[in-house]
C-alpha cells in the first residue's frame, strides 16, 4: 500500500513525522508537505506564480517540501507518485474550528473578565485561545497568575516559550496518529469502527497557574 501523508502545519510540524512512523507499518510512506504553515488554507490551489518542491528528507522518511498549499501537496504528490492507495493529513494541533483561534480567546477573555466578579481562572479550549487569554488579561492590567490562573489545551510548540510558560494538557500525538491510521484502515476494509476514542492525556504544569490568592 503506498500512503500519502501531508498537513498543513508544514514539513517540519511533529505531528507528520509521528503519523508517518505509525503508517509506515501498513506501507509505503511519502510525506509531500507546505513549506511553511498553511493554516485556514482550505482547498485553495496555487494559480499565480509556479509551484516548486525540494526532496526534504525526515527522521529517515521520503519528504518533500512544497512552496504552496496542502491542496497543491496532494496534487503534486499523486502526480508524481504512481498509484497512490491512501492520502492521509496530520497530525495537526486542536481541533481546526472556527471558533479555536487566538483572536477568539481574546474576545472571549474579554467577557469574562468584564463581569463585576471576575473568575480567578479559565481553562481554554486549546494553547491558541489560552495565549489570547492571556493577552487579554494584560490589558485588564491582570498579573498571570497571580491574578488569573489560565491553562490550555494541547502542548503546542509555542506553549513553553509564552510568557509566563503555559499549562496546558499534552495531547499523546503517537497514540493519535497510530489509531487515526488502523481506523483508517478498518474502514478500507468495510469493517466497523467505534465512533469516538478516548486517549490518556497529560496535565503539563507551567507557570501559567497558582493557587487562588483572592481575598473571599
Amino acid at each position: 500500500m503506498r500512503i500519502l501523508i501531508t498537513n498543513d502545519d508544514g514539513i517540519y510540524s511533529p505531528g507528520i513525522v509521528a503519523l508517518a512512523e505509525v503508517a509506515s507499518k501498513f506501507g509505503d510512506v511519502r510525506i509531500v508537505a507546505p513549506d511553511v504553515e498553511q493554516s485556514s488554507a482550505g482547498h485553495s490551489i496555487t494559480a499565480q506564480r509556479p509551484l516548486t518542491y525540494k526532496r526534504t528528507p525526515i527522521q529517515g522518511f521520503e519528504a518533500f517540501r512544497v512552496n504552496g498549499t496542502p491542496a497543491d501537496c496532494v496534487v503534486i504528490g499523486v502526480h508524481n507518485w504512481d498509484k497512490v492507495d491512501v492520502v492521509v493529513s496530520g497530525i495537526n494541533f486542536g481541533t481546526n474550528l472556527g471558533n479555536s483561534l487566538w483572536h477568539s480567546g481574546t474576545v472571549a477573555a474579554a467577557r469574562l473578565l468584564g463581569v463585576k466578579n471576575p473568575p480567578t481562572a479559565i481553562f481554554c479550549f486549546n494553547d491558541e485561545m489560552a495565549m489570547g487569554v492571556i493577552e487579554t488579561a494584560r490589558r485588564h492590567k491582570l498579573r498571570i497568575p497571580d491574578d488569573l490562573s489560565v491553562v490550555g489545551f494541547d502542548d503546542i510548540r509555542y506553549a513553553s516559550h509564552v510568557d509566563p510558560p503555559l499549562t496546558t494538557i499534552a495531547q499523546p500525538m503517537r497514540q493519535i496518529g497510530e489509531g487515526t491510521v488502523r481506523l483508517l484502515l478498518e474502514i478500507l476494509v468495510g469493517n466497523k469502527v467505534p465512533e469516538s476514542v478516548t486517549l490518556p492525556h497529560t496535565l503539563v504544569i507551567r507557570s501559567s497557574t497558582a493557587a487562588n490568592r483572592r481575598p473571599r
